[in-house]
Parts: structure tokens; C-alpha cells; sequence
């Protein structure tokens, strides 16, 4: 990749519009959050552009970091008043590449872009809520054709839209999330939840949503509450939260299981930490699981969507089935009592996550589609 992404830095700047329907903490706003700020950083305009009935929490983020988010309205699923608004935003912006993220944005940017004369980009992250419906398929398949390229997360993500949409698999593209390499302060959260010297930390990253697995993982640690020496910190907010606390009482394991609510110093989480999982039911390609990784540890995950192009089962980790309480609490015990091989796997995580998720690398690659070239599809670990 690196002669493609220095042509395509030596091109002029490009104005990009970066849009997204959720305003509120999660793996693919953080993303666009990075993503802007890496292409500011490359010389290229950025402009953020979200619902206006968002939480904020994403405006504030962006505001914070020095850009001028942009909103419009949008008050009933077919709103021609919304398409005007949004294509007087680019017009005034003169937008040359509106980069749609999911599927609300992805079929305004579309109708928006077109009208704005930009270049129409959209990327999916691996939800299948327009799968649902046939008019909801019946829209993406309507923006796809009237868009520069349709982009997936990962090759899982790419092979559903190719199964849903009925495209060809050559119309894809493949972009995995890339991170910002960060480092974090071990003792912090480890003084804050008074862990003993050597006592192990499981942590995990995700808003805690039914989806994300945390009552099977709860499930696990319950077979393992006679082994003394490991704790667990869980770092999300959601509507779960009284049922896994409930569970985690019932279960009496509830003084080792901590629901730390939502958190801005994740890094500080993952220094932490010793062991990561991520209990999934459904994915994309995970950020949280890539940062994980980018720190050092091995990995206990199941084997959901783009997570087996990220983890190969046995070297950066372990891999087991979805919702098999039985197969995550022996992987977990398994790294818990083991630390040559926790010392091992993660060393090969940081690897994996530094080499081919690296911010700079998807932004490359993104740039690369920005400007009408198609960037190098990266290779799943069976074909490594």
C-alpha cells in the first residue's frame, strides 16, 4: 500500500464531508471521529455532518477537536425537505467526496451528492438492519448505483451486502477500521478497583446491548468463581446494565464483575487489563477488539462476523462459538492460568493490530477510493 497512499497523498486536497446518523458513543463514531482528524491532518477539508435530533455526544467530540459539525433534520423516513437542506450544506461547503457512514446516511447522502455534483462514497460497518426489509434493501441497492463505491468493514460485512443487495462481490470494497496507536496508564484503573498484586483483569469494551454478548460472558465467569485471582471490568453503557448486575449477584460472582458504565479513558482500561473479550452475538469489524489487541493482549472472542479476519484462533488468541457459555469460560481459564501463553498470544496481537490496522493504513485506503482508485483489498488470515 505504501506507493498507492503516497500518490494518493501528492493529489490536491480534497473537501470531504464525513456523515453519520448515530451522534452517540460507538466504535464507528470514534472511527469517523479519528478518520476526519487523520485527513485534516493530511491536508484535506473535513466537514462533519449529523442528524440534529442526535445526543451530541459526537458533535461535542468533533467541536472539541477544532471542527464545525454541520446538522439537518430529518423527520419522517422518505423527507424530501431533508434532501434539499443536506444538499445546500455540500453545495455551500462544495463538497467534492460525501463519505455516507450506514444506511440512513447512506441513501440521503446519495440523493444529497448527486445534487451537490460529489463524488458519493458509502462504507458499512456490518449491521443488518437494512436487511429487514425489502424497501429498505430496495433503497441501499438505489444509493449503491448512484455512488462511487460501497464499502464493508470487513470481507464478512462485504459477503453479506454481496448476499442481501445481490451486487456483485467486484462492486466491493473492503476497508477495515483502523485505530490511533495509543498507550495508557496501567495503575490507574487497577488502583480504582483495589486489585491485589497479580490479580488478573479480564476487561472488555462495548455499550451493553443484548447483541454484545455480556450475559453469556457473565454465564462463563460463573464456572470459573472458585479460581481465586482474576477479576473482571466491563466498559459501556446500555439498557443491559441492571440485568447483568442482577445476574452477576445471583451468580455470586457479583463483587468480581465491574460495570464500569461509559468511559473516556479506554485506553487507561486496556493497560490495565490482561486478558480482552469480546462475547459477541453478531459484528463488523470490532475497534474495541483492535485496540485490545494494539496493547498487548491475547484475545478470548467468538467467531462472528469480521472477527475471524482479525484474530487467527490459537495465535492472537482464542476463538470460540457464539453464545456457548461452556467454550468462553474454558478459553478464559485456559489464558488465566497460563502466562507464557498470555505473554505469547498478545505479543502477537500488537503485531497483527500495529501491521494492518494502523489508522494511517485505512485512511490510505480510503483517500485511495476518495479519488476514484480502488485501494488494496487486505488478506483474511486463511490466506496468510
Amino acid at each position: 500500500m505504501a506507493a498507492p497512499a503516497m500518490s494518493a497523498r501528492g493529489n490536491a486536497p480534497l473537501r470531504i464531508a464525513l456523515m453519520i446518523e448515530c451522534d452517540g458513543p460507538g466504535g464507528a463514531e470514534l472511527m469517523i471521529l479519528e478518520l476526519a482528524k487523520e485527513l485534516r491532518a493530511r491536508g484535506h477539508s473535513v466537514l462533519p455532518v449529523g442528524l440534529s435530533n442526535g445526543t451530541g455526544w459526537l458533535g461535542a467530540r468533533f467541536v472539541a477537536a477544532g471542527f464545525e459539525p454541520a446538522s439537518f433534520e430529518l423527520n419522517r423516513p422518505l423527507d424530501l425537505a431533508a434532501v434539499r437542506a443536506l444538499s445546500a450544506i455540500l453545495r455551500d461547503f462544495r463538497a467534492d467526496v460525501v463519505h455516507s457512514h450506514e444506511f440512513t446516511m447512506a441513501i440521503y447522502g446519495a440523493a444529497a451528492a448527486k445534487r451537490a455534483s460529489a463524488r458519493h462514497v458509502i462504507t458499512m460497518h456490518g449491521g443488518l438492519y437494512y436487511a429487514t426489509a425489502w424497501r429498505r434493501r430496495a433503497a441501499l441497492r438505489w444509493a449503491m448505483r448512484r455512488s462511487a463505491a460501497l464499502v464493508g468493514v470487513s470481507n464478512a460485512t462485504a459477503s453479506a451486502l454481496e448476499r442481501n443487495l445481490g451486487v456483485e462481490r467486484s462492486k466491493l470494497h473492503v476497508v477495515p477500521n483502523g485505530i490511533p496507536l495509543r498507550t495508557g496508564a496501567r495503575a490507574r484503573l487497577r488502583s480504582e478497583l483495589a486489585l491485589a498484586p497479580g490479580e488478573l483483569l479480564i476487561v472488555s469494551v462495548g455499550n451493553l446491548y443484548a447483541v454484545k454478548g455480556h450475559a453469556v460472558l457473565i454465564d462463563a465467569l460463573a464456572t470459573l468463581r472458585d479460581r481465586t485471582g482474576w477479576r473482571v471490568a466491563i466498559a459501556g453503557r446500555g439498557e443491559e446494565e441492571p440485568r447483568l448486575r442482577a445476574q452477576a449477584a445471583t451468580a455470586g460472582i457479583g463483587d468480581r464483575v465491574h460495570l464500569l458504565g461509559f468511559r473516556d479513558d479506554v485506553a487507561d482500561i486496556l493497560a490495565a487489563g490482561d486478558v480482552f473479550t469480546m462475547p459477541s452475538l453478531s459484528e463488523g469489524l470490532p475497534l474495541a477488539l483492535v485496540e485490545g489487541m494494539s496493547f498487548g493482549l491475547p484475545v478470548v472472542v467468538t467467531g462472528v462476523g469480521g472477527v475471524p479476519e482479525v484474530v487467527t484462533s490459537g495465535v492472537e488468541g482464542l476463538i470460540v462459538p457464539p453464545s456457548d457459555p461452556g467454550a468462553l469460560a474454558a478459553a478464559l481459564g485456559e489464558l488465566l492460568e497460563n502466562a507464557p501463553l498470555r505473554q505469547q498470544m498478545g505479543a502477537a496481537a500488537r503485531t497483527r493490530a500495529v501491521r494492518d490496522y494502523a489508522l494511517s493504513t485505512m485512511a490510505d485506503r480510503y483517500e485511495l477510493l476518495y479519488r476514484g482508485e480502488s485501494p488494496e483489498s487486505p488478506e483474511s488470515p486463511e490466506s496468510r
